[in-house]
């Protein structure tokens, strides 16, 4: 692997150990880089100091046993100087009508990073920022940082190093992607994009795109509005095939023997911190011009409450009738519940028919930590779920659904088309 002289980063912190920060401290760890991890939850921080992740991802739990007894990862409640820095924070967006996005974790972040900083520092950002979010974070650093030179200080060369490096992996398949996917570079000064690719380099294979740090920005949040705008024609396909009493799967199937045409699946909405959220950071920054990005989410949005009002039509010609709802994460086989069309319709569903809603999911262990202990949510066995229930609402096809045996006499309402591809 390419180990560049320019890049001397013996010492990384990364602030923000969750989904995207964990996996990308382990494997910097595991490159031979000394890593600190900072994160506000004390359960995370613990976790990863006795060896163990925090969240569910593949063989993340082994590689951050072997980076933690190699005493090449530790995990800290506050930052540390070091000579890298990466910032990996949510940036959720408002859930009002407004959908502002909040990059005040990201302010808070280099806040907490900014007395730590000395000359010959690197400073990346990784969460999914609206344009112009490095340059404000800039900003914030030199505030605090009047004795260092930042990026666009003039002509001088800048004493810190600032660079936009969006992650691109998949729950599921992040270690694999972290070292196999194109990373896009995008530094303030072109000096910053070839440092930032240099520490990158140390265990990504795929190739390191440089570029400035507005358009790196841009290219993440084109990416999710890419995915989020295709996947807004199969639900709406679907909600027409409904209104015309045709199978959307049969249509799109047979579409897509056309050999320019390739249309995704539809589901129960969109969910997950990316799709469901980023493009939202678009149009709030240009909501004159984002008009057919504004309509794919309001159309994914609205995606639940069409399942919810098909439940409630069934339920019409079978009064007192049990409901299963099968699956509550936001995509299959992942512990992650971010923005997830699946639990929200559980949850509708549970207030609207008291008693009535029986839920299952692989991963229900996870949902005290994403915050969810409260639900009041039936939470069964998949198998005592269908059983007992009269509807069947299959909302995530988690590989361990496929073995479950749903008697014929059951109404079956399957968002995904999950028992179509078991070949039921």
């Amino acid at each position: 692997m390419n180990h560049h002289d320019d890049s001397n980063f013996g010492t990384l912190a990364v602030v923000g150990l969750g989904y995207i920060g964990l996996p990308t401290a382990a494997m910097f760890a595991s490159s031979g880089v000394r890593v600190h991890g900072v994160d506000i939850s004390e359960r995370a921080v613990d976790t990863i100091n006795q060896g163990r992740a925090h969240i569910e991802e593949g063989d993340l739990d082994a590689l951050v046993a072997r980076c933690v007894d190699a005493g090449m990862l530790s995990a800290h409640l506050k930052p540390v100087p070091a000579d890298a820095f990466i910032i990996a924070v949510p940036t959720p967006v408002s859930h009002d009508e407004t959908h502002r996005p909040d990059v005040s974790y990201v302010m808070t972040a280099a806040r907490s990073i900014a007395p730590h900083l000395k000359k010959g520092n690197l400073v990346i950002l990784e969460s999914t920022s609206p344009v112009g979010t490095t340059e404000q974070m800039a900003a914030v650093l030199k505030e605090m940082r009047p004795d260092l030179v930042f990026p666009g200080d003039g002509a001088k060369g800048p004493d810190v190093h600032l660079a936009y490096c969006p992650e691109r992996i998949i729950p599921g398949r992040m270690l694999r992607e972290l070292v196999e996917n194109d990373r896009i570079i995008g530094g303030m000064t072109p000096t910053c994009a070839r440092l930032a690719a240099a520490l990158y380099k140390r265990f990504v294979q795929g190739e390191c795109l440089l570029t400035n740090d507005r358009t790196a920005e841009m290219v993440k949040l084109t990416e999710n509005a890419y995915r989020d705008v295709n996947i807004a024609f199969a639900n709406e396909l679907s909600v027409l095939c409904d209104r015309f009493g045709i199978d959307a799967w049969d249509v799109i199937g047979f579409a897509n023997r056309h050999p320019r045409v390739s249309i995704l699946n539809p589901g129960p909405g969109v969910g997950g911190h990316c799709i469901a959220v980023d493009p939202w950071f678009i149009v709030a920054s240009a909501p004159e011009d984002a008009r057919l990005i504004r309509q794919a989410r309001v159309v994914n949005d609205h995606k639940p409450a069409h399942v919810i009002s098909k439940v409630e039509q069934l339920l019409r010609t079978h009064p007192g009738a049990k409901v299963a709802c099968l699956g509550l994460t936001y995509k299959p086989d992942v512990d992650d519940f971010r923005e997830s069309p699946a639990l929200d319709i559980a949850v509708r569903l549970t207030r609207r028919l008291p008693g009535r809603v029986l839920c299952s999911d692989p991963y229900e262990h996870a949902l005290q930590h994403a915050g969810h202990g409260d639900l009041e949510l039936t939470m069964v066995p998949a198998e005592h779920a269908v059983e007992q229930a009269d509807v069947v609402l299959v909302l995530v096809g988690h590989e361990r659904f496929r073995a479950l045996q749903i008697a014929p006499e059951k109404i079956v309402l399957d968002t995904v088309g999950f028992l179509r591809s078991r070949g039921a």
